[in-house]
């Protein structure tokens, strides 16, 4: 038997059980070893009846004095019914389904139970609670691990299971470096095993824990690490004269917020090194990352170098030609749009100026990925809204140069701790600041009861001029959600507001029509844009100042703070209206959160908090790897520590090719796969 082998090789295990293992991602026996317990049952004390606690788990020691089963034998569920004395009190053991049970216990003789403690008309109960004969092989005492939960395997199988590969722990070889194990004090891999799965104490549970969280995380940040270093290694960064982006800040109507100004100086050092940029610009909604991103790509033009920036619709990319052509075109900067719905004619134009450099700045979407689109010297590669965007298209896109300098910007927000893991091969600059002048959006819970005054309070902002969002979390009808639709929801709304211009959009519509309608909306031609999440990203109207969202509990935190951003764009109050009907305690956290706040980073801690990163970054990028068996919540210290370590590590060996190191590198290796090229 060793570690490699099927879990079919196991005593009791055949064809069907093998397939049930298999469809939970446990193949082999070394599969079933890391198959981690998700909480423990501590059953080392009995506890007398006397002293024990209603409503609590309990660990019971008692005879029995008497059975009660008047089944009939060709029925399942009769009941039966056991009582029992500990010496303190007495207690009934109820088991509903008691035809299989009666024979197991024997008046006189003392058993342990396990299971939670109840009370019924004065009376104590354990309703089928565990049970086994007081110092039988089976005797329930110690610290159980309770294990995720695997259809059709009980928990006593896979505690069997567990204690027959348990010898396996031994073959375990240590292929952290000695170093990290000795700074770090870290329990050997054997050791961690068997105290997960086999604990004496708390001590060596968490002493165990800590060692297996630990080696996850320091893989996962020695992969991001040497990712890093690997694209910033790759070719000679662009080397740019940002004293031009100094002088276009000095010549702006306005002062950058501190924020703004940090954000600048970081990415300010990086152009004017010869290390190429790898930079990502975390900032809310209007905290001013494009006047930063213009500051870089005019420092470019003036130093004979050329920029793209890459926007996930059409549409955004239209509103960046126009500011552009506004701020850079107006000192002298040519600035082209390359967009897949362009004329053939056009199109061709706009590729030979790119390729012949005529064309310094590029606003573009997926259609600069094309192998026929050739810069004759780019130096810097932008991609906005970078979780539209997975690793791979920024890589085809900064691989049109090598020496490409390249910022991804997002105005989603996330913790920095979450930043550093899940855009690991970038450095991270945010800017927490916004704008002087930047007007609060009042945002208000409203009940379904209060629809229509929302509705109406709409009404009189349409009548001042102003423009109305709607969102729905669905396109259609649905039988099984109880969620507004996009389609029901535009029929109502074009009888409500009868004389008012009423459009619907939404993501399962053509690209073309979808980006006509938003453009009417953008023109002021549409009064109320009936939307789903479509509009959360890519569409700037300064005259809208109403956001209601429908169903706002079908929405996460994150979400609602992005559509919230596409109103107080101007200089007139804005609203957002949250409107349901759930009581339920996670819709109304998100709801007070809301109104509290309108920080986008305090409000992704407090979704962070609230569903955990796992659900957080259902949409993350592709490429980062899963983590099994660590939380960022919990175990942020600990990722401290595993960054220091794998920082050390590669100082000394880049490329992990020593003796010591090399077990290391197949981790890493093995957590990565073919996602990420590590250049190792």
């Amino acid at each position: 038997m060793n570690l490699n082998d099927p879990i079919g090789t196991l005593r009791g295990i055949g064809p069907k059980k093998q397939e049930i293992f298999r469809s939970a991602g446990l193949e082999t026996l070394e599969d079933l070893m890391l198959f981690f317990p998700r909480r423990y049952e501590d059953r080392r004390h009995v506890t007398a009846l006397r002293d024990a606690e209603i409503g609590k788990d309990v660990l019971v020691e008692a005879f029995v004095l008497q059975k009660r089963y008047s089944g009939n034998p060709y029925k399942k569920n009769t009941p039966l019914s056991v009582l029992i004395d500990d010496g303190s009190a007495r207690a009934e053991v109820v088991f509903f389904n008691g035809r299989y049970l009666a024979g197991l216990f024997e008046t006189g003789v003392t058993y342990a139970f396990y299971g939670r403690l109840t009370e019924n008309m004065g009376r104590l109960q354990l309703i089928h609670p565990q049970f086994a004969k007081a110092g039988s092989p089976e005797d329930l005492r110690g610290i159980l691990p309770v294990y995720p939960e695997i259809k059709g395997v009980s928990q006593k199988e896979i505690r069997r299971l567990q204690a027959e590969i348990a010898p396996l722990a031994a073959e375990l070889p240590e292929w952290i470096p000695e170093d990290v194990v000795r700074e770090n004090r870290l329990a050997s891999p054997s050791y961690a095993i068997e105290n997960i799965h086999f604990p004496e104490d708390g001590r060596r549970v968490l002493v165990s824990k800590f060692r297996m969280v630990f080696e996850e995380l320091f893989t996962l940040q020695t992969g991001l690490i040497s990712l890093k270093r690997g694209n910033a290694a790759v070719g000679r960064g662009a080397v740019i004269d940002c004293s031009h982006g100094d002088r276009f800040a000095s010549e702006l109507p306005f002062e950058l917020t501190e924020g703004q100004k940090t954000a600048w100086q970081e990415i300010r050092a990086d152009l004017a090194s010869t290390r190429r940029m790898n930079r990502l610009l975390q900032g809310d909604v209007g905290s001013g990352k494009t006047v930063i991103a213009e500051m870089a790509m005019y420092a470019a033009a003036m130093s004979g170098l050329q920029s793209v920036i890459m926007a996930p619709t059409e549409l955004l990319a239209r509103q960046h030609l126009k500011t552009f052509e506004q701020d850079l075109g107006s000192r002298g900067i040519r600035c082209v749009l390359l967009i897949s719905s362009m004329k053939k004619s056009e199109k061709t134009e706009v590729l030979r100026a790119i390729e012949e450099g005529e064309a310094q700045v590029v606003i573009a979407t997926h259609a600069v990925l094309q192998d026929n689109v050739v810069f004759r010297a780019l130096g810097l590669v932008i991609t906005d809204e970078q979780h539209r965007f997975g690793v791979d298209q920024r890589r085809t896109l900064s691989a049109k140069n090598g020496e490409a300098n390249v910022l991804v910007m997002t105005a989603t927000p996330i913790p920095r701790t979450l930043a550093v893991i899940y855009y690991g091969d970038l450095d991270v600059s945010q800017i927490r600041t916004m704008p002087a002048g930047r007007q609060r959006i009042h945002t208000a819970k409203a009940g379904k009861e209060e629809r229509r005054k929302v509705y109406e309070f709409a009404e009189k902002e349409i009548e001042k001029g102003r423009q109305v969002y709607v969102v729905a979390p669905l396109i259609e009808e649905s039988d099984k959600i109880d969620a507004s639709s996009a389609e029901e929801l535009f029929k109502k709304l074009q009888r409500f507001f009868k004389n008012r211009r009423v459009a619907l959009v939404h993501g399962a519509m053509k690209p073309a029509d979808k980006d006509r309608v938003m453009a009417g909306f953008a023109a002021g031609e549409v009064d109320v844009l009936v939307s789903t999440v479509v509009i959360e990203v890519g569409i700037n109207v300064p005259n809208a100042t109403v956001m209601i969202i429908e169903n706002a509990e079908r929405f996460g935190l994150a979400q609602m703070h992005q559509l919230r951003g596409r109103v107080g764009r101007g200089s007139e109050v804005s609203y957002c209206f949250l409107i349901t009907d759930s009581e339920s305690d996670l819709a109304l956290q998100r709801a007070e959160i809301m109104c509290r706040t309108s920080d986008g980073f305090e409000i992704a801690e407090e979704d962070l908090k609230l569903r955990g990163p796992g659900e957080l970054f259902g949409t993350r990028q592709h490429g980062i790897p899963q983590l099994q068996v660590s939380d960022m919540l919990r175990h942020a210290d600990v990722l401290e520590k595993a960054q220091k370590a794998a920082r050390t590590v590669l100082e000394r060996d880049p490329a992990l090719t020593a003796e010591e190191d090399r077990g290391l590198r197949d981790k890493v290796i093995a957590m990565f796969g073919e996602h990420l090229s590590l250049d190792l």
